[in-house]
């Protein structure tokens, strides 16, 4: 069994790339993530699609030119006849026309349309870059998450591994008395099961720590294989802090903006169908040039050239087009009635999860307290059955249960301890860890707020380029 056990080691170590650890700290992370990060980077792009419709460009204010010309060429047999009954026949006659136009439209007067259209589309823009705050947010989130699963596994692996070797090292002992009559072949083979189980459970630890660093590459768009040390040292806000956060939460929460941003929308496109019931008063002025010239002996003229400028004003007004602006106008008090109510219901859901997130808090300290306590006793426990069993006075069983115990308490704190860690980045989860300048357009920040318990802080800014 032990033969087994190595060559499954040696296999299974064969088969993990070996590369050069390098201490990754949260804050190292969550640069790589703002840098790297493909779902980052496609709702950027997106971003600029609305920049470039809220431009003066596609405003409508400016002035609409347009010019054309061509030539036209034509070849002819024509027979005459005059008044004077003379007639006759004119083989391959040519005629040329040449032209070329320039003309200006601009709409004076369009009922504030254009106005509430550019709006619209200022207000669209204003939205896509709260969803790219939105999706960066949301990313962070996920990151962090990932990042604390993986130290837990690490902190979880060598948990696993130290009971391993407690494992093994009473397998080398039972070996050792059985040798000299002291045990039985039972205590001996319970021994060696031990150690396959331990070794089992070890294996499936790195397995899981491998598949978690995996994840957390990919949310850092690095090679999906690299290895390396985190710095996993867990530290929590104040309870005063939270609740600071939870007190901004609702001024500053990203979604909650980005409803609001949608009722604004759906104002201006009501405001801007209405536009439509009035009259269009346009400008609009040309200037042509024809020339024209033919070999038809009987034309009045040979050649004739004509260029002028015109101008005037001109005046629209769809009186009624079959009822769709009237259907367009009731869509609209429906999309904005409902764009109010899904703010409200935000609202509603945002609250519900502000308070079922205080209270995983405050649940997930005191489990936390209650591990660590179940820890210390088991930890006790463990040692005094240790002295017991070095001197005979407790059975491999009660010792490998007193083993088992501690390992579980052990377990169990890690895991009470990275569920609180989780549940207290209440200002990431809900978007409030972030700075944002709107009126700017130029840059995000992510910041972690200081506390009585964190002894350092640290700012990252990525450069969106808006």
């Amino acid at each position: 069994m032990k033969e087994f056990l190595s060559t499954l080691f040696i296999m299974f170590f064969s088969f993990i790339p070996s590369y050069g650890q390098e201490k990754l700290r949260i804050s190292d992370a969550v640069k790589l993530t703002l840098e790297n990060n493909l779902d980052i980077k496609i709702i950027d792009n997106q971003n600029k699609i609305f920049k470039n419709n809220a431009s003066l460009l596609n405003s409508g204010y400016l002035p609409k030119l347009t010019s054309s010309a061509g030539i036209n060429k034509s070849e002819q047999n024509i027979e005459i006849e005059t008044p004077n009954n003379l007639s006759g026949k004119l083989d391959n006659m040519k005629s040329e026309n040449s032209f070329s136009s320039i003309s200006l439209q601009y709409v004076l007067f369009d009922n504030s349309g254009r106005k509430f259209n550019y709006k619209k589309s200022k207000e669209l823009y204003n939205k896509s870059e709260l969803e790219v705050k939105e999706v960066i947010e949301n990313t962070l989130l996920q990151l962090y998450t990932v990042f604390y699963e993986v130290c837990r596994l690490i902190e979880e692996k060598e948990i696993i591994r130290s009971s391993l070797e407690i494992s093994k090292s009473r397998l080398e002992r039972k070996k050792t008395k059985f040798e000299f009559g002291q045990s039985t072949k039972l205590e001996l083979l319970n021994a060696e099961v031990d150690v396959n189980t331990d070794s089992i459970r070890f294996l499936n630890s790195i397995k899981n720590l491998s598949n978690a660093k995996r994840d957390l590459n990919l949310v850092m768009n690095v090679d999906l294989n690299s290895n390396y040390d985190l710095d996993n040292d867990v530290l929590y806000n104040s309870e005063e802090n939270i609740l600071s956060f939870y007190n901004d939460a609702f001024e500053n929460n990203t979604k909650l903006k980005i409803y609001a941003k949608t009722v604004d929308i759906s104002n201006f496109e009501l405001k801007s169908i209405r536009s439509t019931y009035l009259p269009t008063l346009g400008l609009i002025g040309s200037y042509d040039w024809n020339e024209s010239s033919n070999n038809n002996p009987y034309a009045f003229f040979n050649k004739n050239i004509y260029d002028g400028v015109s101008g005037g004003i001109n005046l629209s007004w769809d009186i009624f087009n079959s009822g769709k602006r009237i259907t367009a106008n009731k869509n609209a008090k429906v999309r904005l009635e409902n764009s109010k109510i899904e703010k409200e219901k935000a609202y509603l859901i945002f609250q519900k999860e502000l308070n079922n997130s205080y209270e995983t808090y405050r649940n997930n300290l005191f489990i936390l307290n209650v591990q660590e306590q179940s820890l210390s006793t088991s930890n006790n426990n463990f040692l005094r059955n240790l002295e017991k069993y070095d001197i005979g006075l407790v059975s491999s069983i009660e010792f490998r249960n007193a083993q088992i115990n501690l390992l579980n308490a052990k377990l169990s704190r890690n895991t009470a301890r990275y569920d609180a860690k989780l549940s207290d980045d209440s200002d990431k989860k809900f978007g409030l860890g972030f700075l944002y300048n709107i009126n700017t357009r130029n840059a995000i920040f992510l910041e972690v707020a200081s506390s009585k318990v964190i002894e350092s802080s640290f700012k990252i800014g990525y450069q969106l380029n808006f």
